[in-house]
């Protein structure tokens, strides 16, 4: 189910509470194969109290420059991706499956959607030798995808010291060409329930 509603506002930090979501499935995915470790452990304590109690634990307090930096310019790197490719992007909203969910950073035509991230030069200039999207970002990507049941999602690099014309890299990835990569997410995802469930049996019989 799609809810429009605007980021990091307390009614979207509300929406997100039990849930898995897109900033922190790197850390279920992190050991793949493998037992979960420390941040994912903590994820699942964090998800099973906000589920027990039905209020968010966590606030939005914490900032720090990059995320200060994304906030403000990602409404610049937004406008420079709908000049670069003609289109609109419409907000991204949260996308609320039950125990999962997303928050896109738009949407796009019928298909599309956007990640942007606002990173320091060096980042960016990784991101362009490299000729794709940031791995450090890869299963967030992943999973919007199966978040929201579309079928591309753009990865936008911007760096706002860069010059025009070389400050924004656009890279795409198509659903149909990571299956196996979703598959992966499903399994963690069975394993991290079992583990949230175990956790929560933990805290109600205490």
């Amino acid at each position: 189910m799609w809810i429009d509603c605007q980021q990091n506002t307390d009614e979207w930090l509300d929406m997100r509470a039990g849930k898995v979501t897109g900033s922190a499935i790197g850390k279920i995915m992190a050991n793949y194969g493998k037992s979960f470790g420390e941040p994912a452990k903590k994820l699942a304590v964090d998800i099973a109290v906000e589920r027990i109690t039905g209020k968010r634990i966590t606030t939005n307090d914490y900032k720090n420059s990059h995320m200060e930096r994304g906030h403000e310019e990602e409404p610049i790197a937004r406008m420079l991706y709908e000049d670069m490719f003609f289109v609109d992007v419409g907000n991204g909203g949260f996308y609320d499956n039950g125990k999962t969910g997303c928050s896109p950073d738009g949407l796009v035509l019928d298909d599309g959607v956007i990640e942007i991230k606002s990173v320091i030069a060096t980042t960016h200039y990784a991101t362009i030798e490299r000729g794709s999207f940031d791995p450090s970002y890869k299963w967030q990507c992943y999973f919007n995808l199966r978040e929201s049941g579309r079928k591309w999602i753009d990865f936008i690099s911007y760096c706002s010291s860069y010059p025009k014309k070389t400050n924004i890299y656009v890279d795409r990835i198509e659903k149909c060409d990571i299956v196996e990569e979703m598959k992966m997410i499903e399994k963690r995802l069975e394993e991290f329930e079992k583990l949230v469930e175990e956790v929560s049996s933990r805290i109600t019989k205490n």
